[in-house]
């Protein structure tokens, strides 16, 4: 049991230092600037205009 407690205690710390050193080194920004990158507008295209050809009979 306390080579239970002493284990856990390890990794939760561990992840909180991991966590820590990640969120100081800011290495989610880039991933969260890539997941939005479709979302952003391209350049403005030009308005679609219908040209519709009458044929005479």
């Amino acid at each position: 049991m306390i080579f239970q407690v002493f284990v856990s205690l390890v990794l939760g710390v561990g992840s909180l230092l991991l966590f820590a050193f990640s969120a100081r080194a800011r290495d989610s920004e880039h991933a969260d600037r890539l997941a939005l990158l479709p979302l952003e507008d391209e350049a403005p295209s030009p308005p679609a205009t219908s040209t519709s050809s009458k044929e005479t009979p």
